[in-house]
């Protein structure tokens, strides 16, 4: 067994198991399979949320709903444990900082909402010129850079316990994409659509800002096809590629009807404005796991604070419900392609609820890419309940390499 890895074994079970997962794959070691094991659920009582109305009366066209000024514009919800103090992603903000990448292509007119056309308050309006990303970093930046990508939907926030952890060794980047957490959300017409082309584009943009030199990739889930085409082009700059849950096969082009939910007419809209529905019933959809109450919090702060957030998931949901089944046979073909060049991992959680492993394992015999199979569901929640997993997994790779 070599020192990285008897290092990577010997991390505390108290940290969290993507963290030592990543910073394991990271390394040149062998990879065996676990089998999967149960966690614990843990629920709290919450406040009643209420729904009220109102509009501004500032008279520049801005307005409100259900909202103070003092907290955001667009559609939110009022109430709730944190609505007379500190929100968790007040901490989580402050550590992080705002990288501009991407050049706006928009008319230069105000966004307005697509339900009754009014403009939108200033924090639902993007950039005029550059896109503003929000960005979080953690390590020495003459380390080797790794890029920690989250999936659809969620933030770099369920990257929290990863970054401490690869900041020994790397130079750990997580960032939000455009229409999520702290990150830029356009409204559709206003210098980004949400496609899967402009996704591929815009990440080429913000990679250019953030490193100089090769760089290894991890992303989750639903944004895997778009990191993928990414790297088709660009070989060159990466020296490891990650792919957490990816949709890979035929069966996967598809997606679940926790998420197509929003990419339906006029309900869509309506149903991407509710915190609730569009952070915590997604994020626990996807595997037998429950987040605490103030991480929740973090993932419905978007959504409770401007109507924009909801309005991007609405577009990137129908971008997806159009483009993904195009998107997986074009990743199939680069994949399997004999001028791929990047040394590739594919790690599957085996309680996936959205995406089924038929055929993942064929897929990977066949393109010659390792497999890891985790005993956990899709990877957005598995970074909330990793530390009941993460002693027995480690335990597991070491009895396997003896």
């Amino acid at each position: 067994m070599t020192l990285a890895f008897a290092m990577a074994v010997h991390i505390s079970s108290s940290s969290s198991l993507q963290s030592h997962n990543l910073a394991f794959l990271l390394r040149p070691s062998s990879f065996p399979r676990t089998s999967p094991e149960s966690t614990v659920w843990t629920t709290r009582r919450k406040r009643s949320i209420q729904f009220t109305c109102q509009s501004s009366s500032d008279g520049d066209e801005d307005y409100l709903l259900d909202a103070p000024v003092s907290i955001g514009d667009g559609f939110s919800f009022s109430g709730g444990k944190y609505s007379d103090e500190p929100n968790p992603a007040d901490e989580w903000f402050k550590i992080g900082k705002i990288v501009k990448a991407h050049p706006v292509f928009g008319s230069g007119k105000k966004a307005k909402d697509p339900i009754f056309g009014l403009t939108m308050g200033s924090g639902s309006q993007a950039s005029d010129d550059v896109f503003r990303w929000f960005c979080v970093e953690s390590g020495s930046i003459g380390n080797p850079s790794v890029i920690l990508i989250h999936g659809l939907p969620s933030q770099a926030y369920s990257y929290r316990k990863v970054l401490p952890i690869l900041s020994k060794d790397y130079h750990a980047i997580g960032f939000d994409w455009l229409g999520f957490g702290f990150s830029d959300k356009p409204q559709p017409g206003y210098g980004f659509d949400y496609t899967l082309d402009e996704y591929v584009s815009s990440l080429d943009s913000l990679l250019n800002e953030l490193v100089n030199d090769k760089v290894s990739i991890v992303v989750q889930g639903f944004f895997a096809p778009v990191v993928v085409k990414y790297a088709c082009s660009h070989q060159e700059k990466l020296s490891h590629l990650i792919l957490l849950n990816p949709p890979l096969t035929a069966k996967h082009a598809k997606l679940p009807p926790t998420l197509s939910s929003f990419s339906n007419f006029l309900l869509g809209e309506i149903f991407s404005q509710d915190p609730l529905r569009a952070s915590d019933k997604v994020l626990t959809s996807c595997g037998p796991y429950a987040m605490k109450e103030d991480d929740a919090m973090v993932y419905r702060r978007p959504y409770l604070t401007s109507g924009s957030s909801g309005f991007a998931l609405n577009a990137i949901s129908r971008a997806m419900k159009k483009e993904l089944k195009g998107y997986v046979e074009e990743v199939r073909k680069i994949l399997m392609d004999k001028n791929w060049k990047v040394q590739t991992t594919i790690c599957w959680g085996q309680r996936d609820r959205w995406l089924s492993f038929d055929g993942v394992e064929d897929f990977c015999e066949a393109s010659n890419h390792r497999l890891i199979e985790l005993p956990m569901g899709h990877f957005g929640i598995k970074m909330e309940a990793s530390e009941n997993l993460g002693g027995s997994f480690l335990d597991s790779i070491e009895e396997n390499t003896k």
